[in-house]
């Protein structure tokens, strides 16, 4: 399958979410050998407790992880300022204004000083474990500090050489596709 050209690492962001986009929507799913995969390299880990998240359309599905490992997810949340919170995997019963499945406002909040890994979900990320993401900036404030592993969840297709970055974008450490997981090379 051949894919859309990517941008030119100095064009915007915008510009590449609607690339990331289109080159999505051609990319089939293979969820399955990339969890089997991220299972494998989590077990190596000694991961128990992960922070995952709930698959927009077009995203790897890494729910069979719950299976093997102790899930939580997250809610956006907009006061006083945006961010996520943490609530048990099985809370996640409404739809999102994104679309994506999450806790109802009043769930159990969890920590993120119990998570051992955070899976990061993108619309692209680079080998240096950047991350494209959809603008909110919700991971980035999140995730400063963080002890655990970083892993970004990706198809292959649309891991590129360079992104565009800021200085405040939270990299991923690892990344995971259906091809397997590796470190990034910051």
């Amino acid at each position: 399958m051949a894919l859309l050209s990517s941008p030119a690492v100095q064009d915007s962001k915008a510009k590449w979410r609607v690339w990331a986009r289109e080159a999505r929507a051609a990319v089939p799913d293979a969820s399955a050998p990339l969890c089997t995969s991220l299972a494998t390299f989590l077990h190596e880990q000694g991961v128990r407790r992960v922070l995952a998240y709930r698959a927009l359309p077009g995203e790897p599905d890494v729910s069979t992880l719950a299976n093997q490992f102790e899930l939580l997810t997250s809610r956006a949340r907009f006061r006083p300022e945006p961010h996520l919170t943490l609530h048990p995997w099985a809370s996640a019963t409404e739809f999102s204004r994104f679309g994506a499945l999450q806790p109802p406002a009043d769930a159990p909040r969890e920590a993120l000083s119990t998570v051992d890994a955070a899976l990061l979900p993108g619309l692209a990320f680079d080998e240096r474990g950047v991350r494209l993401g959809y603008g909110g900036g919700f991971y980035d404030r999140l995730l400063p500090g963080f002890g655990g592993l970083v892993v970004g969840v990706v198809w292959s297709a649309l891991l590129v050489p360079e992104l565009p970055s800021d200085p405040h974008d939270v990299l991923a450490g690892f990344l995971a596709t259906e091809t397997g997981v590796r470190p990034s090379r910051p």
